[in-house]
């Protein structure tokens, strides 16, 4: 009873040195705190009120043929740049208001721009506070340094790999890959390579979403994105 109640109180003792260190923390990340609570919540909310007025949208955009195409590039490009929007609805409405190839190439070049404006935010932001503060926790640095601090061709393969799973949170790891300030030149390109295939397949969903069943195709999709995701983390 004496080593229950010790280890209670040990735990008491512990939760009650976390909390102000989590406060201090995120007091230290300065922007980089309000906007991950934004990137975490924002998108997964505002996907739901995208997809419900899709219906209305999408024809407007289709109607205006090139026009539709260059506004709904841009705005995909703001607004998950800017994490207000997630990339999966997006790109299941280019689908949709542009067809298969047109579509699927709208949503690339939307996903590509939002990914190089969240890396700029992100970066511009932090400053060198988050370093700053990896680089006062060891087990931190350790982490880091294995996944981002090796050669190009390495950090190269670990954001391809990051990218890859369709669960992978968008605008999270454009903020992290930003506020850690990751080589620009490999973020870039390990994003156009990781990213293409599950933006591509979604469009490709929009692009038939006349007749398809939207619980069987989350299904699909979610059970993928599992599979995907465990073998991305095995590597």
């Amino acid at each position: 009873a004496d080593a229950i109640t010790a280890d209670q109180a040990g735990s008491a003792d512990q939760g009650e040195v976390w909390l102000p260190k989590a406060k201090e923390i995120f007091r230290r990340l300065g922007p980089v705190g309000p906007l991950a609570v934004i990137a975490a919540t924002l998108p997964a909310i505002s996907g739901f009120v995208l997809l419900g007025v899709m219906k209305w949208i999408a024809p407007w955009l289709r109607t205006h043929d090139g026009t539709g195409v260059a506004i709904y590039t841009a705005g995909y490009a703001l607004a998950a740049g800017f994490a207000i929007l997630p990339t999966y609805a997006q790109s299941i409405m280019g689908g949709f208001a542009f067809g298969r190839v047109v579509g699927s190439l709208a949503a690339l070049g939307g996903v590509f721009g939002a990914s190089m404006i969240g890396y700029v935010v992100a970066r511009r932001a932090s400053g060198d506070r988050v370093n700053a503060l990896i680089d006062e926790q060891p087990k931190w640095k350790a982490v880091r340094d294995a996944l981002i601090g090796g050669s190009f061709v390495r950090v190269l393969g670990i954001i391809t790999l990051i990218r890859i799973p369709s669960n992978s949170p968008f605008a999270i790891t454009n903020l992290v890959l930003g506020s850690t300030r990751v080589n620009p030149i490999a973020y870039a390109l390990g994003t156009a390579i990781g990213i293409a295939p599950r933006t591509i397949a979604v469009a490709v969903v929009g692009a038939g979403l006349s007749d398809w069943d939207p619980s069987a195709g989350s299904r699909r999709l979610f059970i993928i994105g599992i599979i995907v995701t465990i073998v991305v983390f095995a590597i």
